[in-house]
C-alpha cells in the first residue's frame, strides 16, 4: 500500500480514493491545492491512501463474505498500521476521515467502526449500504463492514457516546442516485440520538467540482 502526504501539522486528514483512485488521486485532481492555505497554515495535513477495492467489493470472482472480509482486512491496515504511522509523523490528536463517491463509504465505514480514533467524518456523494455491491447478500463480515447495518442495531452505550462525540457530515446532490439512501442513513443515526449534519445541494453534484467546494467548506466542521 502506498501514501502520500502534504502539510507539516495540524488534524489529520485521511483521504480514501475512489473506485478507479489511488494515493495518486487526490494530488492529480489538485486537491492539495484547494486545500493550500489550511495546509500551509498547518491547520491540516492531508493523507491520501490507497485501496484494495479490486480485491475486494469489485473482485466479482470471489463469494461477497470473501469481498467483505477482505475489506475488513484493510480496515486493520487503516488502523493498525497506517494510522500509527500518521501519528508518528504528525502527533496532533484529531482525525478527520473523508472521501468521495466509493472513497466516501469507506471514510464512513471505518470511522464508524472505530469512533475512538476519527472526530470528523466527511462523506461526499457517499454510499453507505454495502449491500448495493452484493446483491443483498449479507452475512457477519458483510454486516460488519456495512454502515447501515451495524449503526441501525447498535446498542452499547459506550459506542453510542463515541459516535455522539463525533462530527458527522454528509453532503449530496438531490439529483445523486444515493441521496434517498443519505437521508435515510442519517435518520437511522438521528433514531439513535447521533447528531449529524446531511447538506443537500442541487442537481447531481457528483463530480470534483463539486468535491473541491465541498471539502473547503466542510473541512472545519459543518455549517
Amino acid at each position: 500500500m502506498h501514501v502520500r502526504w502534504f502539510g507539516w501539522g495540524g488534524a489529520r486528514v485521511l483521504a480514501f480514493p475512489t473506485t478507479m483512485g489511488n494515493h495518486d488521486e487526490w494530488p492529480n485532481r489538485r486537491m492539495p491545492d484547494v486545500l493550500r492555505e489550511p495546509i500551509e497554515r498547518g491547520w491540516v495535513q492531508l493523507w491520501c491512501l490507497d485501496h484494495n477495492h479490486d480485491a475486494s467489493w469489485y473482485d466479482k470472482t470471489i463469494h461477497p463474505g470473501a469481498r467483505a472480509w477482505k475489506h475488513l482486512q484493510y480496515d486493520r491496515y487503516i488502523t493498525e498500521e497506517l494510522l500509527p504511522f500518521t501519528q508518528h509523523v504528525n502527533g496532533n490528536a484529531f482525525v478527520i476521515a473523508t472521501g468521495a463517491s466509493f472513497g466516501a463509504f469507506h471514510a464512513m465505514s471505518i470511522a464508524l467502526r472505530h469512533p475512538h480514533l476519527f472526530h470528523r467524518i466527511i462523506g461526499m456523494s457517499g454510499t453507505y449500504d454495502i449491500r448495493n455491491m452484493t446483491g443483498g447478500y449479507s452475512d457477519g463480515n458483510v454486516y460488519a463492514a456495512n454502515p447501515f447495518d451495524f449503526m441501525r442495531f447498535e446498542t452499547d452505550r459506550g459506542r453510542l457516546d463515541a459516535f455522539r462525540r463525533q462530527d458527522i457530515i454528509m453532503v449530496i446532490g438531490d439529483g445523486d442516485p444515493h441521496y434517498e439512501q443519505n437521508r435515510e442513513f442519517s435518520g437511522v443515526l438521528w433514531e439513535k440520538g447521533i447528531g449529524n449534519a446531511l447538506r443537500v445541494w442541487n442537481g447531481h453534484a457528483h463530480d470534483w467540482p463539486y468535491w473541491e467546494d465541498w471539502i473547503v467548506r466542510y473541512l472545519p466542521g459543518h455549517d
